[in-house]
């Protein structure tokens, strides 16, 4: 049996992407914005809105206050 068998499917769906791994990684333990989330991540801003949508999606990320339109809070 290897180690990848023993996972939840979040976490295998999750090492699939560099994108979504770099977006947990930074994510890890802290309240940011998408922007925040960019900068730590090292993936361009206009391609992190699309990553947080799939790990919602999962339910990996909470937005704290998805009623504001500018300056979303994203946790783990």
């Amino acid at each position: 049996m290897e180690l990848s068998d023993e996972l939840p499917i979040e976490i295998n769906y999750v090492q699939i992407s560099k994108y979504l791994a770099k977006t947990m990684k930074s994510l890890d333990g802290e309240v940011l914005i998408a922007s925040q989330i960019a900068k730590n991540s090292g993936i361009m801003t206009k391609h992190i809105s699309k990553v947080l949508s799939e790990l919602k999606a999962h339910e990996l990320v909470e937005c704290i206050n998805p009623e504001v339109r500018k300056g979303r809070l994203y946790r783990f």
